[in-house]
């Protein structure tokens, strides 16, 4: 005797899987973007730039640390400085400061030469300059030029291990990177809406006087002339305001007209120093995050993995 089956009900198609929700495609993007990696020899040159440039700094720009020792009451500490404790330094741990942070900064270059001890020697140079400028601007001043140098310290040594011949792609290098151009681009941005905040209104700044005051009293002989012109100190404000007010554009420019927003703020702060005698030269170095340096002659040797 024979059962007969009935065919067993086909199995039933996979659901198609729902799409991600808008909220999701978003962060999977800027996860993308602000990962996106870059060449590790890029990464190796900015390191040394920026290590040889800290001991430019401490040297000539930001020199006020050893003299600060010899009047500890004018001493009124920023409130990163009050958080972690720091105290006023006397002229000899300024002078032990400048040192170590000296040597810590030719080690960083060394190693990135020799391709090893480079996560130690960022740690301690990143150490030795936050210190160095927590009190540099504890007495009065604070240089917001400083923002991205100070930003490009502290995540070099997230990057690992970078050889300067080296083109392997690296998420971790082009994090750091894009951290510091972040940093460049706020230091424009965020001085923007100061302007706005400070004058009260999104035009009052631009219509000011302040560059008839700058101009009075430290201008040059290259600038003075226009004194005669307030239209033309109008124009020039409301430029400078509106290139601030944009900077974030930068991030997302690319090939040429990269090159160009770059040449802009580079020229802006070169008539600066010709004409003020202000120089940016901290922000300006920082630029040099959004080249391709890799593509230097003597970066060239070897091809990527």
């Amino acid at each position: 005797m024979t059962t007969s089956s009935t065919p067993s009900a086909p199995a039933s198609a996979p659901a198609p899987a729902a799409s991600a929700s808008p909220v999701r495609r978003a962060l999977r993007a800027g996860t993308d973007w602000f990962l996106a990696p870059v060449p590790l020899a890029r990464v190796a040159a900015f390191r040394v730039l920026i290590y040889a440039f800290v001991v430019l700094d401490v040297l000539w720009i930001r020199t006020s640390v050893v003299p600060h020792g010899y009047v500890p009451d004018l001493y009124r500490p920023t409130w990163l400085a009050r958080a972690v404790h720091l105290p006023a330094l006397t002229p000899l741990q300024g002078e032990i400061l400048l040192w170590s942070l000296l040597a810590a900064c030719v080690a960083g270059i060394a190693a990135v030469v020799a391709g090893r001890l480079q996560r130690t020697t960022g740690v301690l140079v990143a150490l030795g300059f936050w210190v160095w400028m927590l009190n540099s601007q504890g007495y009065g001043y604070i240089s917001h030029d400083h923002l991205a140098l100070m930003v490009a310290v502290t995540v070099l040594p997230t990057a690992g291990l970078t050889r300067l011949r080296d083109h392997t792609p690296s998420q971790a290098a082009g994090w750091a990177l894009r951290a510091i151009q972040l940093a460049v681009v706020a230091t424009y941005f965020g001085s923007a809406v100061l302007k706005w905040m400070r004058s009260g209104s999104p035009a009052g700044w631009a219509n000011s006087a302040v560059f008839v005051w700058a101009i009075m009293r430290r201008g040059s002989p290259l600038i003075r002339w226009t004194l005669e012109y307030p239209w033309l100190l109008i124009l020039g404000q409301w430029g400078l305001y509106l290139i601030e007010l944009l900077s974030p554009v930068v991030l997302w420019l690319r090939g040429r007209w990269l090159y160009v927003a770059i040449s802009t703020f580079l020229f802006f702060h070169l008539a600066t120093f010709l004409s003020l005698g202000i120089h940016f030269l901290p922000t300006v170095v920082c630029w040099a995050a959004f080249l391709p340096l890799e593509k230097l002659p003597f970066l060239r040797a070897r091809a990527p993995r």
